[in-house]
């Protein structure tokens, strides 16, 4: 996995980093027709993270190209004492992944894709577990939608009308 920080708009960085790039083919009638996709997240580390995927001609373009997309698609985390506010299941296609939080100190037990997400976003300790597909761009989005899904407390009180 590489890692890049880019300065977004502002005076945030955000730190890109490429999870997987793959070697796509095309049959056509002169024979087979090569092209590249990535899966690039970035984040702040500070609540802020996207998942994205890009495919070009070149690697580099296709990085380029998941790296611009992400930035676009970024969607801010709730974090509490440096962990996730509760447990979620989070699901894309086949890979579901589970996300707990973890006290302080424990770290970031976490693997490939969903360690890259987590650490974009900037949680320092939560404990981790891919169900089902280990495909890296499904574990990638699985992961962002349980993110997406989480609520902090007070959000939770003002739904219910306790607050």
């Amino acid at each position: 996995m590489a890692i890049n920080e880019v300065p977004l708009s502002g005076s945030s960085i955000v730190k890109e980093t490429v999870i997987s790039i793959n070697r796509v083919s095309k049959t056509v009638k002169g024979g087979k027709r090569l092209s590249f996709n990535a899966c690039v997240v970035v984040g702040d580390s500070n609540g802020n993270v996207g998942v994205a995927v890009g495919k070009a001609k070149e690697v580099q373009q296709a990085i380029v190209k998941a790296g611009n997309k992400a930035k676009k698609v970024l969607i801010k985390v709730p974090i509490v004492k440096n962990t996730i506010p509760h447990e979620i299941i989070g699901v894309c296609g086949a890979a579901k992944v589970f996300l707990k939080p973890a006290l302080p100190g424990t770290g970031v037990i976490a693997g490939g894709s969903v360690r890259a997400v987590v650490e974009s976003v900037g949680i320092k300790d939560i404990l981790t577990k891919c169900l089902g597909s280990r495909n890296p761009i499904n574990v990638a989005y699985a992961t962002i939608d349980g993110l997406k899904r989480l609520y902090t407390e007070e959000e939770i009180l003002s739904l219910r009308g306790k607050i």
